[in-house]
């Protein structure tokens, strides 16, 4: 059961609002890199990904359509 990347995005709160929207429709997430944008006002972006298990891929990409995430 590896994880695998469904998104990734700019900004950690997107991500966490993207993850608990998964994890309420039943879909375990987790986000990583989430604590890399220290520097936010320097303008040094390092994107927060998004992953799922890899048998929840497809579920999750359907959700993220759903939601009109991403």
């Amino acid at each position: 059961m590896p994880l695998v990347e469904l998104v990734r995005l700019p900004s950690g709160v997107e991500a966490e609002l993207l993850r608990g929207r998964l994890e309420s429709a039943g879909v375990p997430a987790v986000c990583f890199d989430a604590g890399m944008n220290i520097a936010d006002s320097v303008g040094l972006m390092i994107p927060v990904r998004v992953m799922v298990l890899d048998e929840d891929l497809a579920e999750a990409q359907a959700l993220m359509e759903e939601f009109g995430a991403g």
